[in-house]
């Protein structure tokens, strides 16, 4: 999970001990203190400037010190008392240049003049056109912290996308339209660069693996499943092809990549499920069918979950309970599985979709809060959908029948009580995946990330 890293800078005028008629310092360092430390608790990494800053020089260094550090992501600027505008704001337009997130924070409380400070900040940002977040409330209320970190955690995942690549083995699996990528939208929007490969080196790979390989992989897949795979040449050649493909984009220097899948090496090798779903257990967002949307939409929800993340069939939708099960074609991460039992291995077992078969992975989805999201194209124009989404275990005297109920009971089921409007999902939903995130903090940072690119959000 990405740990933002953020500058905190507090400014005002009044400052240096100074106090108010009555006595009383202007900057209250305690303030000061219990919003450091609320944001620490929060996850973030703070680099903290010592001067409270005031005039243009001062400004100019501190904002020129938080550029040109290369681990910060956004700036926090807290409102110590009130300031002068003018000396702070283009400094703060040189830093929002450099593609940084920028934070106004004020705390509320007549003495000290924050407010004051907070708003003619707020307002000179406006004015002059400069991307912020303006957060008024206290360390303690979670409520504004959570609008602030969340921001903070958008600034990171951008910063983190900006200047990534994304390797494609093959081309567009199963005549796929709604997963296609145009390479200068992606550079435009994110920053980031295509790169393709064919499958023959990726085939190549996988057979010049020594029998060494495959056995120091064996103590992970033991810890993982209870138990080594069943011999076999397809499950061997499964487990070949994931370490081919790990090689390979460690190789490259990708950060997430997409894999035709089928057709393809789903008949002249392996099925891709054990593969896939290794690789999202080492925390690399991936896709099949050559599905660009999918690999950046389970990508963006790795970087912010604490767990991994699911991305399988929107397979069917009860309207009225407002419940989904999404089942993927045997690529899930082994981590998530729930109390009902767990990872296991199984087969792809669709010969009209791979006749060299391979393993997969069967479990159930483990319970938890978190949100169902997927970035798309209408017409050319990115839109991601989300919502927030409860996954439950069925009774354990119902399982059967309900992993029956879609025809292949040994491919992962995550069962999900969507929190929208069932018939407004299916309306904007723009693919027939569905990838699922763990973790109630998703939801926000998402919206903040589309916020910061210009992506039109669909929160439902």
């Amino acid at each position: 999970m990405i740990q933002p890293t953020v500058g905190f800078i507090v400014y005002g005028v009044h400052k240096d001990g100074l106090a108010d008629p009555l006595g009383a310092p202007f900057v209250d360092e305690k303030i000061v203190a219990a919003s450091k430390a609320a944001l620490r608790q929060r996850g973030l990494h703070l680099v903290e400037y010592s001067l409270v800053i005031a005039s243009k020089a001062e400004a100019r260094a501190a904002l020129a010190e938080m550029k040109k550090n290369d681990a910060v992501d956004a700036v926090v600027l807290f409102s110590g008392t009130w300031v002068w505008a003018a000396h702070l704001v283009a400094p703060v337009r040189d830093f929002a240049m450099s593609g940084k997130a920028v934070a106004l924070w004020t705390h509320p409380g007549s003495q000290g003049w924050r407010p004051v400070g907070g708003l003619v900040m707020h307002g000179a940002l406006l004015e002059v056109g400069i991307p912020h977040r303006f957060v008024y409330g206290e360390a303690g209320d979670p409520e504004a912290l959570g609008r602030l970190v969340s921001w903070c955690r958008a600034a990171a995942l951008r910063r983190r996308l900006n200047m990534a690549t994304i390797g494609s083995f093959g081309g567009r699996g199963m005549g796929q339209t709604c997963g296609a990528a145009d390479p200068s939208q992606w550079m435009r929007l994110f920053g980031v660069d295509i790169d393709t490969r064919d499958t023959t080196e990726l085939i190549r790979r996988a057979q010049e693996l020594p029998a060494s390989a495959l056995a120091a992989l064996e103590p992970r897949l033991v810890k993982l499943f209870g138990e080594k795979p069943p011999a076999g040449l397809a499950n061997e050649r499964s487990q070949r092809l994931y370490l081919a493909i790990k090689g390979i984009v460690e190789k490259e220097g990708w950060e997430f990549y997409t894999i035709q899948s089928f057709p393809g090496l789903g008949d002249d090798y392996a099925a891709t499920c054990f593969a896939q779903s290794m690789m999202l257990e080492d925390g690399v967002g991936t896709s099949t069918l050559g599905d660009f949307n999918t690999a950046l939409s389970v990508y963006l929800l790795t970087q912010l979950s604490p767990e991994r993340v699911y991305y399988g069939d929107l397979q069917h939708l009860d309207v009225k309970k407002s419940e989904i099960k999404i089942i993927g074609d045997g690529a899930v991460p082994p981590s998530l599985a729930g109390k009902l039992g767990p990872a296991g291995f199984a087969v792809h077992g669709i010969p009209t979709e791979g006749q060299a078969g391979g393993l997969a992975v069967k479990l159930i989805c483990k319970v938890g809060e978190g949100v169902l999201a997927r970035l798309g194209r209408v017409d050319g124009e990115f839109r991601l959908v989300l919502t927030r989404a409860s996954i439950f275990e069925p009774p354990a005297a119902e399982v059967p029948g309900r992993l029956q109920e879609c025809g292949i009971p040994f491919w992962p089921h995550g069962f999900v009580t969507a929190h929208c409007d069932m018939n407004a999902l299916l309306e904007n939903w723009t693919n027939e995946y569905a990838c699922l995130g763990y973790g109630q903090e998703l939801y926000p940072a998402l919206q903040a990330f589309c916020e910061q690119t210009g992506i039109r959000p669909v929160a439902l």
